[in-house]
């Protein structure tokens, strides 16, 4: 495989998901007002219990990086068997480029999206709730936020495979995956509130530690583990994640060229 054809199939896949920011107009209501109403009802509920500024602040960031797990999801975990239904997944399994490359566009152009999304949603509520930002080093923050995402997308091309193999289950893992995580990950309250045991299983979810350490370096409060170590853990998790989606791809590549089967277990 050549570096040259890598980035052609990046660059092939990215451009789709870029030209719809201009092309659908729509969406900026949809995907960035509704979800700050949404943020607008936890942030009165604080108030009127007269809870720590810091605590509006956390609703704000869970529901910006809230939109990287949905997009991980559906952009990503549910992509696959979306292009099977559509007829081009035989296109891409025939095609010299590989799955992987596919994946890697897919994950830049939607994260190119979900950060305007998440951007949107964030200045509106910094600005119509006054929370307060103050990190103690905007570099540990840049790094925390570029390592949560490295972490997230390795498991979507993780997803992407497993999802395709199980078919119509999918959708179950989708609905198991998405609600609950909302609790697990501390979206709306800091995640050490929960039982220490819980708190650590959350762990293995790149969200949970990744506004675990944003929100320590934003608002300089104390979090489940040191920043350090979340770092250390999400880089190993995006690393695990992207090695472990690798291998699931070349397999379901191998398998659909030899057996032509896609949406059957492993055995």
């Amino acid at each position: 495989m050549s570096a040259k054809l890598f980035l052609q199939a990046v660059q092939a896949r990215t451009y789709p998901r870029l030209a719809w920011l201009y092309r659908s107009n729509s969406w900026m209501i949809q995907e960035t007002v509704l979800p700050v109403l949404a943020v607008s009802a936890f942030a009165y509920a604080y108030r009127a219990m007269e809870a720590p500024q810091a605590y509006t602040g956390f609703l704000v960031l869970g529901a910006a990086m809230t939109t990287f797990w949905l997009n991980v999801l559906w952009g990503m975990g549910a992509q696959l068997y979306w292009e099977r239904d559509s007829g081009n997944l035989e296109l891409y399994v025939m095609s010299p480029a590989p799955m992987i490359a596919i994946l890697t566009g897919m994950a830049l152009g939607g994260m190119t999206t979900t950060i305007i999304r998440a951007t949107a949603i964030t200045v509106a509520g910094v600005l119509l709730f006054d929370v307060p930002i103050d990190p103690s080093s905007w570099w540990l923050l840049a790094l925390g936020f570029v390592v949560t995402l490295a972490a997230l997308y390795g498991l979507g091309m993780l997803f992407a495979s497993v999802f395709l193999m199980w078919g119509r289950e999918a959708w179950h893992l989708i609905a198991l995956l998405q609600e609950p995580i909302y609790l697990m990950s501390g979206t709306n309250f800091p995640v050490s509130v929960l039982p220490r045991a819980v708190a650590v299983v959350a762990s293995a979810i790149p969200l949970t530690l990744g506004m675990d350490a944003m929100r320590q370096v934003l608002f300089r409060v104390t979090g489940l583990f040191d920043v350090w170590t979340e770092l250390s853990v999400l880089g190993s998790l995006a690393v695990v994640f992207f090695f472990v989606a690798r291998c699931s791809l070349r397999r379901l590549e191998r398998r659909a060229r030899e057996e032509g089967k896609l949406t059957v277990r492993w055995q």
